[in-house]
């Protein structure tokens, strides 16, 4: 399925945000357990023109400084989260296929670990507050903007696991 077409349901309760946190905290190891011994082969092929393993781990680090900036976005109360590059050009135009899977995979950790230690720091009535997605039109609270992005790892992570069954 792509990711675009994707529709959600936001209904989790706010006590519910820390298995959320969990599934966050949790990406790179699945990422390092997909990745395990390899051949450079499989690490530089896509599907059908798609993403390679390398471009798929690198797109998810790419995201993480917009999913930092939605945080500071409920953080400031703004009304509005800021938008993502629908086209993805950060991702297109970097040459992750060059690079190393670990050095990929150390860089999302980095990020991701930054992310975890802020939103360990989330109260409950954070947890609630709302603004509008940009792309959905729908309001969000942060919850529901931390599941979005544990989704959008776990599509990307059933991408890997398809790829590598090629």
């Amino acid at each position: 399925m792509i990711w675009f077409d994707r529709k959600f349901e936001f209904v989790h309760s706010p006590d519910t945000f820390p298995a959320i946190v969990e599934r966050l905290r949790d990406t790179t190891l699945r990422l390092r357990a997909r990745t395990a011994g390899l051949s450079e082969a499989k690490l530089q092929n896509g599907i059908k023109g798609g993403w390679s393993v390398r471009k798929i781990i690198g797109h998810l680090g790419d995201l993480e400084p917009l999913w930092a900036g939605r945080l500071t976005d409920f953080e400031a109360a703004n009304e509005t989260l800021r938008a993502a590059d629908f086209e993805n050009k950060l991702t297109h135009e970097s040459d992750h296929d060059s690079c190393d899977i670990n050095s990929l995979i150390d860089r999302f950790d980095r990020l991701r670990s930054e992310l975890v230690t802020r939103l360990e720091t989330v109260t409950l009535e954070q947890v609630s507050q709302t603004a509008l997605h940009p792309r959905l039109l729908q309001p969000m609270r942060l919850i529901d903007a931390f599941y979005f992005v544990a989704e959008h790892d776990d599509h990307h992570i059933a991408q890997l696991t398809s790829l590598l069954r090629e």
